[in-house]
This record gives C-alpha cells, sequence and structure tokens, in this order.
C-alpha cells in the first residue's frame, strides 16, 4: 500500500508565532532537488516571485506552468505544486502572503469597486521585468530589519506591488484582484478554523456545526478531503511543534490546550509523529 502525500498548510508552515495575527508574510523558499506534485493547502492569497527554476501547478480544473521569466499571483485553496530545479542548480522562490484584510483595504483605497471577473481563474501570470527585480531585492532588505518596522515597511510594499501590477494591466488585473475575496464563507468551514487550535473533541465541534458526528464526519471530508481527527491531530501537532521551537513553552505547557487529557498520550502522539519526544525538540 503506498503512502499518502501529506498535505502541507502554507502560510502555517513557516509561522513561528501562532499567537499573533498575520496580514503579510514573507517567506524565502529554497531547494536542491525537484519536487513532485507536493499536496498544498493554501490558506491565503499569495504572490510566488521565481528568481531561479519552474514551477507546475494544478488548481481544480485549472493547470498552469511557468519560468524564472514570470511570476504568478494565486488564490488561495488546494494546490498541486511541482517545483523543478530546471537548468540552474537551486531552486528558489520568494513566497508573498496576504490576507483578505489587507486585499479589501488596498481596493477600497485605490480602486473603484469594480464586479469581480465571473470567469474565476484561481491565478495571474505576471511578466517579470527590471522593476519587479528592483522590488524583490528590496523585499530581501526589509526582513532583516526589527520587526515594527519590518511590518510597517511590508505594508507600504504590498501597496506599491499591486498599484505597479494595476498600473501595468490595468482593468484585467482590477477584477482579478476581486475575485480572491471570497463573497461567502461557509458557517460549517468558519466554525472548524475557529476551533482548529482549541481543545475541542470531535463530538463538540460537531454539536457547534449543529450536527451528529456521523454526519459531521461526513461533511468533514467532503470539504477538506481528510478525516477530521487525523486532520485536526495533524495540525494541533504541527502548531505543538512550532511553539515548543521557539524554547519559551515546555510539553507540560501545552498538551491541555492541544486536546490532550494528559502528557503522557501528547508525548507517545508526538513522538510517532515526529520521531523525537517533545522534552528534546529545542
Amino acid at each position: 500500500m503506498k503512502n499518502k502525500m501529506p498535505i502541507e498548510s502554507f502560510p502555517e508552515i513557516y509561522i513561528q508565532d501562532f499567537k499573533q495575527q498575520h496580514d503579510l508574510l514573507i517567506y524565502d523558499f529554497k531547494m536542491t532537488r525537484n519536487v513532485i506534485k507536493s499536496k498544498v493547502n493554501l490558506n491565503m492569497n499569495m504572490f510566488s516571485f521565481l528568481p531561479a527554476g519552474r514551477k507546475q501547478l494544478h488548481f481544480a480544473n485549472a493547470s498552469i506552468s511557468v519560468d524564472k521569466k514570470q511570476s504568478l499571483l494565486l488564490k488561495k485553496g488546494n494546490w498541486l505544486w511541482t517545483e523543478l530545479m530546471d537548468f540552474d542548480t537551486t531552486y528558489f522562490c520568494k513566497l508573498f502572503f496576504f490576507s483578505e484584510k489587507k486585499l479589501i483595504d488596498f481596493l477600497n483605497k485605490y480602486t473603484n469597486n469594480a464586479s469581480p471577473s465571473k470567469e474565476e481563474t484561481p491565478y495571474f501570470i505576471i511578466e517579470n521585468d527590471s522593476y519587479i527585480t528592483s522590488f524583490l531585492n528590496s523585499l530581501s532588505n526589509i526582513t532583516s530589519l526589527h520587526s515594527n518596522l519590518s511590518a510597517s515597511l511590508l505594508s507600504i510594499k504590498f501597496d506599491e506591488i499591486l498599484l505597479y501590477l494595476l498600473n501595468k494591466y490595468g482593468t484585467i488585473f482590477e477584477l482579478y484582484l476581486h475575485t480572491l475575496i471570497s463573497r461567502e464563507i461557509s458557517s460549517f468551514k468558519s466554525i472548524i478554523e475557529k476551533n482548529t487550535y482549541s481543545n475541542l473533541k470531535l463530538e463538540e465541534i460537531a454539536f457547534l456545526c449543529n450536527m451528529s458526528l456521523s454526519t459531521f464526519k461526513r461533511r468533514f471530508i467532503s470539504e477538506y478531503n481528510e478525516a477530521p481527527g487525523k486532520w485536526l491531530k495533524n495540525k494541533r501537532l504541527q502548531r505543538a511543534k512550532k511553539m515548543l521551537e521557539s524554547g519559551n513553552l515546555k510539553p507540560s505547557d501545552i498538551y491541555l490546550e492541544m486536546g490532550y487529557n494528559n502528557l503522557s498520550n501528547f508525548s507517545t502522539a508526538f513522538k510517532k509523529k515526529f520521531g523525537v519526544s517533545p522534552k528534546n525538540i529545542f
């Protein structure tokens, strides 16, 4: 029996501080080997700037391939990513995540509230140019600054790149930006997202959704393509690992928050997933 490919949640795997709200986030992704069709649950809209390598993506009924001459603006959702070094020795992609709140603020400030395009393509291809190259260099300098200053400058840079692309592509880009805003968030998904990192049990979350446990499980699988118990366990253990890696907390500080009744059960589950005891995480 083949092992199922794990689903990676972006940008959560890059977040160090889960207690802080992240409206803008930059991450430099580098690798020295090809990655074929990794499963990605993209939870924020994202720019994917590609200075080196080649990327292929599949999203529902859409697919696209770009090289270092192009970059992408991607809509949040489930994607299959293939990342190839091509003729480069290293694959490098600068990821720029942004929240719907930041996008709505921008659209309210700079656009005319146009209706979204009826054809909701989940990606927008950006042709790289000298301005974008300069923009990427400036982002690299920002990340080394103090966090408060970095956040303020990052907000300015977010507006900058959107204004530049509006000027470059005009109405077609403005209409695309409007498609990135969720018109309706199902109450089911909203409840799941609010309780992903709570210590509630499945029966309790099902109750909040006004469903029996069996109905809840069927609905969850249809929405997330994974059993709820496994999905929540993986999410919470990933978060626990990040919290322990910060060096400020011990396993005994967090096991209840992660939904475990005792430290022993938490330690067993943690070691089974990561191959190391939580007390040995630094």
